[in-house]
């Protein structure tokens, strides 16, 4: 007797454990904002107490059948019917709360959906000035890049003219050059041949001065000297 009566305890015990369990599951239910998975996953809890809760008031009401005395028979189903009853309105708290936490996630998310709308809303607009800006900004940058190549074309016609004008500068100082150098070797084979004249003219003197010399000798000679 005094074994089924520690029996008897142990699973009142376990049964006030669970239906503490239910209580305070149903309560995370009834503040759960979502997301609906969150939902789910307490609703699976609830259900798995509601399983082990079953079972030991079960477990009860055949310990009560077992009883010897019918009084302690009576005692037990009494205890049986509360606890039943217990569940039965944990299981009418428990619908009311996953409805109130369905309709609060409902509403949640539609109205997500009409923050999501709007803000697409406003990234759409975000995005087209986004793209007049970008499609402003390219624009520029390619008029830019036109106002360089063109800057770069004038230049490089600048520098191909002026690469033309010192060609032809150098050319015109080569045939100055060689004009130049024409005129000094001319001017050397003048010299050249005036240095030759001059030494020619220079003996042509000296024989002329001697013949001179002689004459006016052989004249004094003559007068001077008629017997000799």
């Amino acid at each position: 007797m005094a074994s089924s009566d520690v029996h008897v305890r142990i699973c009142e015990q376990e049964i006030l454990k669970y239906d503490l369990e239910i209580k305070a599951l149903i309560q995370d239910i009834t503040e759960c904002t979502g997301p609906q998975s969150k939902l789910t996953e307490l609703n699976a809890d609830v259900k798995k107490s509601f399983h082990n809760l079953r079972l030991r008031i079960q477990d009860l009401e055949q310990m009560a059948m077992e009883q010897d005395k019918e009084s302690d028979k009576q005692a037990l189903i009494s205890q049986v019917e509360g606890h039943r009853k217990q569940m039965l309105s944990n299981q009418t708290v428990w619908r009311k709360a996953n409805l109130a936490s369905k309709l609060s996630i409902d509403n949640m998310e539609k109205q997500a959906l009409l923050n999501g709308a709007d803000s697409t809303v406003r990234q759409r607009k975000m995005t087209k000035e986004g793209l007049a800006q970008t499609t402003s900004d390219i624009t520029e940058n390619l008029m830019s890049i036109s106002r360089m190549m063109a800057q770069q074309v004038q230049q490089s016609e600048e520098t191909m003219t002026s690469l033309a004008t010192s060609s032809r500068t150098i050319q015109e100082t080569n045939e100055e050059f060689k004009t130049m150098t024409g005129t000094i070797q001319l001017g050397r084979k003048l010299i050249t041949k005036y240095n030759r004249r001059e030494l020619t003219d220079k003996l042509l003197i000296f024989l002329a001065l001697a013949l001179f010399l002689a004459t006016v000798l052989y004249i004094l000679k003559k007068r001077l000297f008629p017997f000799l």
